[in-house]
């Protein structure tokens, strides 16, 4: 079984979810049906279909979590302080040579990555060029826009 890479905020989101999941959506949905099923006819029932619907998506995402949960591998990030080169659960503060934009990621494990929060996957191809690196180091990445370059400003682990 391959482990998969975490931090330990993103295990924990992970198991908030399964405990959502199963003590809350878990009982609802089933409610749902029983609702359902005591409104007659089932072949043209649309709520009925509509709640078992959700109860095989519900169950499809607690065994996806489950089995995601299993296989961790949780990376503390507070004891890799000390390193400066960027290595996973790094926050890496970057500055786009062409642009002078400024942007900050935190590399982290392919489940918890989202852009958006600024958590990027360690599979990404700005992660893999970053990987290694240390500040002030340029890095080169292959976009789908074309390359793009990137200077280092600092590296925290938090």
């Amino acid at each position: 079984m391959e482990k998969v890479p975490m931090t330990a905020a993103g295990h924990a989101a992970l198991e908030s979810e399964l405990k959502r999941r199963t003590s809350e959506e878990r009982p609802r949905i089933i409610e749902l049906i029983a609702e359902a099923r005591g409104h007659g006819d089932l072949s043209e029932n649309a709520e009925y279909h509509a709640a078992k619907e959700a109860h095989s998506l519900n169950e499809g995402r607690i065994m996806e979590l489950e089995d995601k949960l299993s296989r961790a591998e949780i990376i503390d990030v507070a004891k890799l302080s000390g390193s400066t080169t960027i290595k996973f659960g790094a926050t890496v503060t970057l500055v786009d040579e062409d642009t002078d934009e400024e942007m900050k990621y935190q590399i982290v494990g392919d489940v918890e990555a989202d852009v958006k929060q600024g958590k990027i996957s360690i599979s990404s191809p700005i992660a893999r060029a970053l990987i290694g690196k240390s500040k002030s180091d340029t890095v080169e990445v292959a976009t789908p826009g074309g390359a793009r370059s990137y200077e280092i400003l600092s590296v925290k682990y938090s």
